[in-house]
């Protein structure tokens, strides 16, 4: 897979631009209903085909060379324009410029090439991919490109005439082109450019062999297990942990054999910390977490450390009741098997909650209909943001499946802010993760108006039935509104630059606003709001919602510690080199000090730690944006999820900003004091505590 983030656009996230879409509308209706029934097929089969998302020449694949080409040719002209402009605050807009002729493409063509239904689309986009990726790595060695931006940065009387936003985005834009090496000889400057080659390819073949099945000879596994696997008379393959199965020794089974070590793939983990550690070496850095964790919240990897090490501590006790209380059910399930092990917490936690609180998902399902939910969501950003979301019907070819839904998303007072395709339920090929892709960033233009956000939001929800909507799980509403979190986030960065808008944010800032939106999930007064049987009517009772709710807490400890352990391991794995041992020997060492249970001999869970590609040395970053938004949460919004002054606040101090603004003064501005570790520490922990009102409640 081809990494833009050593660009000059540098993708935080997913994040990009294109060609102006229509502004006028062609009918709003109500969102809820739009998604509880079928979307109707068009039958202008003559109509001219506008293109996805509104792009002309992408009615066919071909089209992708037509807008590939036009973007290049524009990003040369750029260049030549920067390079002989007099320093100024201009020098900014033309960089910003130049980062959106690329990205508009680079990243529509992203999300083209994995969601496509059409292999024709894919390839087309996978090409387009490669050949804007030539061109970033020609601008990333552009010496004199780089110089127009020092020029600007070094002339204090220029500098001082800057806007705080317009200043930060040229600095991150001289950062983005120091971490690639452009102070370097030219000699070494062809040496970071084969690295940062290398590392892309790397990082991809360990993404695709992270998920491969491993295969044994049928007559290792028991006969009366075989049936749980797949396999062809002679080999079972295993392609997951199967880690809610009932029977102790499937898991077992599919845990030692899933991760047994594959040599290749452990090649390629060694290449891949070995090349990004060079690399860092080579720009500058001591280690690579060093380079990775710029511009972040915690800025260095020390005080990801202190972070990590402190939050251990203090979830240490909490684990072993944990561990305890695991143990204590698989002792009472099967007595012949007293000992918890690693492929057991999954199953007897969810046993342990659903003794406890009778949270079974079917039980749920039917309050939850997708389009209450959109209702419900639609309420909310109502109340809190003055944000309504319209259903309108997409034109002909403007998008890759009939299934898709084309939501408006407008202010009350500013009118169209943007567009949502919902991208929502399951087919062949379609990716099995849960995402938000943003097609188009917003960005002052120069004829003074905004360039509107587009994103996509890509979910795998079942379709609806003759005699049902599409109902979801509990599980699946929290996903929802964890990803419609993420596209406020982009609605609502109103930035003068789409370097830095939305989600293109740091790393442990950009989950804060969708975990957000999972606190307000779980909050009665918010479900209350939409929760209805689809056939009768009836509300989901706050019993209900408030069991649902503790359920969670049930073995969270340890859920988070297991989450330390992983944080640790990445920052480990990119910390000082030569690592001593093996990545398996680190891992054995980092699983029994951060979580407790004992490493397995002969196997490998690194091989299968997707994340380190793509979240190297960042993995901590959803520890971090959880404590953030548990913050705002109980500050902000537990008195009242549909306070307006809070909402206004937190669009003013965090979400308007993107990236443009230091992630820190964010959330100081949000919070109105500046937080320590140890207050992020205390509110990760402080979200295990039961809630006695809930106990209070369901006793009367």
């Amino acid at each position: 897979m081809l990494s833009l983030r050593r660009l000059l656009c540098s993708l935080r996230l997913r994040a990009g631009g294109l060609p102006a879409c229509r502004r006028v509308s062609t009918g709003w209706s109500p969102v809820g209903a739009a998604f509880n029934v079928k979307q109707q097929r068009r039958l202008d089969v003559f109509g001219k085909n506008t293109g996805l998302f509104g792009v002309p020449e992408l009615s066919s694949p071909e089209g992708f060379r037509i807008v590939q080409d036009n973007a290049l040719r524009n990003a040369e002209s750029l260049v030549e324009r920067v390079c002989t402009a007099p320093p100024s605050a201009e020098t900014v807009k033309m960089f910003d410029r130049l980062s959106d002729e690329l990205c508009k493409v680079a990243d529509l063509a992203d999300f083209v090439k994995v969601a496509h239904p059409d292999p024709s689309f894919r390839d087309a986009a996978e090409e387009a991919c490669r050949n804007i990726g030539t061109m970033v790595e020609k601008l990333n060695t552009n010496v004199e490109l780089c110089e127009s931006l020092r020029k600007l940065l070094d002339n204090k009387s220029v500098l001082d005439s800057l806007d705080p936003e317009t200043r930060r985005v040229a600095e991150l834009f001289l950062i983005d082109f120091e971490i690639s090496g452009i102070h370097l000889n030219e000699e070494k400057r062809k040496k970071a450019v084969n690295l940062n080659v290398a590392i892309s390819d790397l990082s991809s073949d360990f993404l695709m062999g992270s998920s491969l099945p491993n295969r044994i000879d049928v007559s290792v596994i028991p006969e009366h297990i075989r049936s749980y696997f797949s396999w062809d008379g002679k080999y079972i393959q295993i392609n997951g942990l199967h880690a809610d199965c009932p029977d102790d020794l499937v898991r077992e089974a599919a845990y030692k054999i899933f991760l047994y070590p594959n040599d290749s793939q452990m090649r390629c983990l060694d290449e891949l910390l070995s090349s990004r550690n060079a690399l860092a070496q080579l720009v500058g850095y001591p280690t690579f977490a060093h380079r990775a964790l710029l511009g972040t919240m915690m800025k260095t990897p020390e005080n990801v450390m202190a972070f990590l090490e402190k939050l251990s501590n203090k979830l240490r006790e909490r684990t072993m009741k944990d561990f305890e209380m695991m143990l204590g059910m698989k002792t009472k399930l099967n007595p012949m098997n007293p000992e918890l092990l690693p492929w057991d917490p999954p199953y007897y936690a969810g046993v342990l909650r659903a003794e406890k609180y009778n949270i079974e998902p079917s039980l749920y399902s039917p309050f939850f209909s997708l389009g209450a939910c959109m209702e419900g969501l639609n309420s909310l950003f109502n109340q809190l943001l003055g944000i309504s979301l319209y259903s309108e019907q997409p034109e002909k070819g403007e998008v890759w499946s009939e299934d898709v839904r084309k939501l408006a998303v407008v202010h009350e007072s500013e009118g169209l802010l943007g567009y949502i395709y919902c991208d929502f339920f399951h087919r062949g090929e379609k990716p099995p993760q849960d995402c938000h892709f943003t097609i188009r960033g917003g960005r002052l233009k120069e004829d003074g108006e905004y360039q509107m956000p587009v994103v996509v939001l890509m979910l795998n929800f079942p379709q609806s039935t003759k005699s049902s909507p599409t109902l979801l799980t509990p599980g699946m509403m929290e996903n929802l509104f964890h990803e419609m979190g993420h596209a406020m986030h982009s609605m609502l960065g109103r930035t003068r630059y789409q370097h830095v808008t939305g989600t293109r944010c740091a790393t442990d800032f950009a989950e804060v606003p969708s975990i957000l939106m999972e606190y307000f999930a779980s909050d009665y007064r918010v479900v209350n709001q939409f929760a209805r049987h689809y056939q009768t009517g009836q509300a989901l009772s706050k019993p209900m919602v408030s069991r649902l709710c503790e359920s969670k807490k049930v073995c969270a400890a340890s859920d988070m510690q297991l989450q330390v352990f992983y944080s640790m391991l990445d920052q480990i794995y990119h910390g000082k080199h030569p690592l001593k041992g093996s990545t398996t020997d680190i891992l054995r060492e980092t699983q029994e000090s951060f979580y407790g249970l004992p490493y397995i001999p002969h196997t490998a869970w690194q091989l299968r730690f997707s994340h380190l590609a793509g979240y190297g040395a960042k993995y901590y970053s959803y520890l971090m944006s959880r404590a953030v938004a548990s913050m705002v949460w109980k500050q902000c919004f537990v008195k009242n999820p549909f306070d307006r002054e809070m909402g206004e606040r937190y669009r003013k101090e965090m979400l308007a900003h993107g990236g443009g603004k230091e992630p820190t003064l964010m959330v100081e501005g949000m919070l109105q004091k500046c937080p320590s570790v140890d207050d992020f520490v205390d509110a990760l922990v402080s979200d295990l505590d039961p809630d006695f009102e809930t106990f209070i409640m369901d006793s009367e």
